[in-house]
């Protein structure tokens, strides 16, 4: 092989090494790839012990919302019990939360919520159940979570009853960032996966 040629080619080894070391050194790795798909509007809403929690008491955790009510006889169940499973997974993490809103907060009051919530296992610490005005709810189903369509809201509030068997996965900054089937084992295999993500991703 001749001197030319072998400086061609440390020239070209040379180049494409600079070039990937540029990439790899303008690439975060602490920041997920995950698309934010919308940003959580302030709320505010009573949870099972009682106490009153805002957007406020959430910053810097990463979360799942979901919607449901206690006496639901179809996929409420089945929704919560794989929910259990994801929790479990997280629990000890101090900057991760479960928030499940009560779509029917006529019947689901505190003193219910906390009873439903004792019956999964699950600790306030970590697992919020939440209640409050009608209204409030279903907007933030809708306008924050993007779990069910906007315009539904055009209807008389008194007929509306959200059923969705959604999750929406929110990071520390109170995006959403990934939407998930909660009847389907590959879809929460995923969303565990994503929580670790968004967990390791740092504050912007």
């Amino acid at each position: 092989m001749s001197r030319k040629t072998l400086i061609y080619i440390g020239f070209f080894v040379v180049l494409f090494g600079g070039f990937y070391a540029f990439l790899y050194a303008t690439i975060d790795s602490k920041k997920s790839r995950l698309p934010v798909l919308n940003d959580v509007r302030p709320f505010s809403f009573q949870r099972q012990d009682g106490q009153q929690v805002t957007e406020k008491d959430i910053k810097g955790k990463v979360y799942i919302a979901e919607f449901f009510f206690t006496t639901c006889p179809g996929i409420c169940p089945k929704m919560n019990t794989n929910m259990k499973v994801v929790y479990e997974k997280f629990k000890d993490k101090d900057n991760f939360l479960i928030l499940s809103h009560t779509v029917d907060p006529e019947n689901d009051t505190v003193a219910r919520l906390k009873v439903y919530a004792d019956s999964l296992g699950a600790d306030v610490k970590n697992w919020w159940f939440l209640t409050g005005s009608k209204e409030n709810l279903y907007k933030a189903a809708r306008e924050s979570y993007i779990l069910d369509d906007p315009q539904n809201n055009a209807i008389d509030i008194k007929e509306q009853f959200l059923h969705t068997q959604f999750f929406a996965l929110v990071d520390k900054n109170g995006r959403v960032r990934g939407i998930y089937d909660g009847l389907k084992k590959s879809e929460l295999a995923k969303l565990g996966d994503d929580i670790q993500d968004l967990l390791n991703e740092e504050n912007s």
